[in-house]
């Protein structure tokens, strides 16, 4: 029996029970939904231990829990640890959803909820392939599960969690879905993944909200002083202005550069999309180099003084912004964050005070085309797709990933079957039924040629 004739033969069974999981809010940013997150990892771990897990738990951490599972079939072979996220996004603009964002629905051919595509709907991809290996008697390799719960907010817990835990870790391959691919038709392979640095400035001026005809131009104004500080960030060319930002930044070669090029991509497909008239980025880059090979600094949200409805005319007391920084491998994105402090504090006009926090962060990292591992996952979608995936690299960031390389000593394989059009993040997240079930038989199929 294939996995495709295994989910068609379980398909309601399997929906069921992701939908079980969808159903329940665990949100990890919002302390409010502590019970929840713990709700989620037991109902993974009766999930895992359905499957045929030999062992699976909750573990606590300093943060919120983790679930880890395993079924060591004989500890000469090979050891391919699983990782993904049951924490998700929060939903706000709760208005712009068409359905409840925790009562999952299926419409055109594609299941709505949050945490449908990122990271519930992948993550139980790879435990439903695994209940067929071990239904079928097909596992070939001792498989590990590690399902955390604050990938959303910058697994702040679970780096310290693994080091403990190395060597109940210990894997030949960390196995990841959690990102996305070019196209239906253009299935793709993430070679690599931008780190990121996520930073806060606080300008501070008069000690209380002022009048802006009675100080209006005798002192500074926090809003303007960040919205200068802001703007000096990048020059007309899209370059970032931070000393020593670009030191560690490789370039890539020509014949890099070229090889992902392969990957087909329509300029104004891409615009229209997004319903913008022009794109915009750093000089002498294309826009998939923009968002794959090269860094780039975003501000996230910026805020201070009057923003309610109708008037009041205020010099604001503070100003606040949020900055997002992705890296490319070779940048520490700790080193980044001095960087960035130091910039900011050099560039603060007279009149005001200026406070920078570092949130999180992680670095990048890459995998080799040429790895056993990327071979394998190669082989397994060109079997279910009928083409073989384009290399990729990815424009988001899974801070853990790099640390857990670091730790663990094995490199994560990133083989996402999300598509642009899920909108992860943001209201009616979404996950293909046709990716769902082409995903299953692509990890089933990874596991036969790794």
């Amino acid at each position: 029996m294939t996995m495709r004739d295994y989910y068609k033969a379980n398909r309601e069974r399997f929906l069921s029970e992701l939908f079980g999981l969808l159903r329940i809010p665990s949100v990890s940013s919002d302390p409010a939904h502590k019970e929840d997150m713990y709700a989620c990892a037991r109902k993974l771990t009766d999930l895992l231990k359905e499957a045929g897990a030999d062992r699976a738990e909750v573990f606590d951490t300093t943060g919120h829990p983790v679930v880890y599972a395993e079924k060591i079939i004989d500890p000469s072979l090979k050891t391919i640890l699983v990782y993904g996220h049951y924490d998700v996004q929060p939903v706000d603009p709760i208005e712009l959803w068409k359905s409840q964002p925790f009562e999952p629905e299926i419409r055109d051919g594609a299941i709505y909820a949050r945490g449908a595509n990122d990271d519930k709907g992948q993550s139980f991809m790879h435990i439903k392939a695994f209940e067929y290996l071990v239904r079928n008697g097909l596992q070939r390799h001792n498989i590990k599960f590690i399902l955390e719960g604050e990938e959303e907010i910058g697994s702040p817990s679970l780096a310290s969690w693994a080091e403990e835990h190395k060597d109940l870790l210990a894997c030949d391959i960390i196995l990841v879905s959690d990102t996305t691919m070019i196209g239906e038709d253009v299935p793709s392979i993430n070679c690599g993944m931008r780190g990121l640095t996520y930073m806060e400035i606080e300008v501070t001026g008069p000690n209380k909200d002022l009048h802006s005809g009675h100080y209006g131009g005798a002192v500074v104004n926090p809003l303007n002083a960040l919205c200068r500080i802001v703007d000096g960030l990048i020059d007309a060319d899209g370059h970032i202005t931070i000393k020593g930002f670009y030191d560690d930044v490789v370039e890539l070669s020509k014949a890099d550069r070229e090889l992902l090029g392969r990957a087909p991509f329509d300029l104004d497909e891409y615009k229209r999309f997004l319903d913008i008239p022009e794109v915009d980025g750093e000089k002498g880059y294309t826009t998939p180099e923009r968002t794959g090979i090269r860094p780039c600094l975003d501000v996230n949200g910026i805020w201070g003084g009057f923003t309610g409805e109708g008037a009041k005319t205020v010099i604001p007391t503070t100003a606040h912004a949020k900055i997002s920084m992705r890296l490319v491998p070779n940048q520490d994105w700790r080193r980044i964050a001095e960087l960035f402090a130091k910039h900011i504090e050099s560039h603060v006009p007279k009149g005001v005070r200026v406070k920078v926090t570092t949130h999180h962060g992680g670095n990048g990292f890459l995998i080799p085309i040429s790895s056993p591992a990327y071979q394998a996952a190669s082989k397994a979608i060109q079997e279910v797709y009928g083409i073989e995936p384009v290399p990729s690299r990815g424009g988001g960031s899974i801070p853990i990933l790099a640390e857990m390389q670091q730790i663990l000593k094995a490199d994560p394989l990133l083989i996402g079957f999300g598509l642009e059009r899920d909108t992860i993040h943001s209201p009616n997240e979404s996950y293909l039924l046709s990716q769902f079930e082409k995903g299953m038989e692509s990890i089933a199929l990874f596991y036969k040629y790794f």
